[in-house]
């Protein structure tokens, strides 16, 4: 059976909690292959997004389908799992004595505080992901003295451990100091140009963190689409000048991106 070319789909999408409209008329698709960064200013909508993505807002109106399954007609519990996460709010919930290996083993069920005894599959498992997030020397320490670089990789692998399609990194650079979050970044783009790779989709404020590895880019303000598609399409002064609100000049450096605020 051929896998669906279309891995995400959004189409009509409207959010609206205690008579404020969050999301309006968002529509947004995927194609397998393509690797996505979400841009936008505070209060742009990203979060919300994020929010009915993975189950945890109901959209008011729209369709949200994963691999040609729409919540709302599908077990929303079932559907999720095809996404993966890594946020800073899952960050703060880790045990601090919990080993590396626990953490990336506990993705398989949704666990926080891993509890339990692995099986013999399940940490191989675990030790091959730590080994593809390039943090197996990290099996047997503890969350505790991680670095923040060092957890993100590792909530990479244990995102990671459900086999998701759509692996979602929401501000994963914030709190890193510049050459850790240039280690990472660097990571990031090994990561996507894995043939086996799920779809990434980075979640930022700073063009700056835009990897070659990323194809497409989806551009919010106050709730809207500006912007969606292939990233020499959608990046550009002038889209970036409307999302931020202020005159900025893309400036393009090899492979990389910078801002000019003026």
């Amino acid at each position: 059976m051929t896998a669906p070319k279309t891995i995400l789909s959004v189409t009509g999408l409207r959010i609206a909690r205690g008579g404020t409209e969050i999301l309006r008329g968002v529509d947004w698709r995927v194609q397998r292959g393509e690797h996505w960064i979400i841009l936008g200013a505070n209060g742009s909508g990203k979060t919300s997004l994020l929010s009915a993505l993975t189950g945890y807002f109901m959209p008011t109106r729209g369709e949200i389908s994963v691999l040609g399954e729409t919540y709302g007609r599908s077990d929303w519990r079932e559907l999720r799992k095809h996404i993966g996460l890594v946020s800073s709010s899952i960050r703060q919930m880790m045990a601090d004595d919990e080993p590396a290996l626990e953490t990336v083993a506990s993705g398989k069920y949704a666990m926080i505080d891993f509890w339990g005894r692995m099986t013999r599959a399940e940490k191989a498992q675990a030790l091959r992901l730590l080994r593809q997030v390039e943090c197996e020397y990290l099996a047997a320490r503890p969350w505790r003295v991680l670095s923040q670089g060092e957890r993100q990789r590792v909530l990479i692998g244990r995102a990671l451990m459900a086999r998701p399609r759509v692996l979602i990194l929401d501000e994963p650079c914030a709190g890193l100091d510049p050459a850790a979050r240039e280690h990472f970044l660097q990571f990031i783009q090994r990561l996507g140009a894995r043939r086996n790779s799920p779809t990434l989709v980075l979640v930022t404020h700073h063009v700056e963190e835009i990897m070659p590895v990323f194809s497409h880019v989806l551009l919010l303000k106050a709730g809207r689409v500006l912007a969606s598609g292939a990233k020499a399409h959608a990046l550009n002064s002038q889209n970036l000048s409307h999302a931020f609100n202020a005159r900025m000049k893309l400036q393009i450096s090899g492979n990389r991106y910078g801002l000019n605020v003026r």
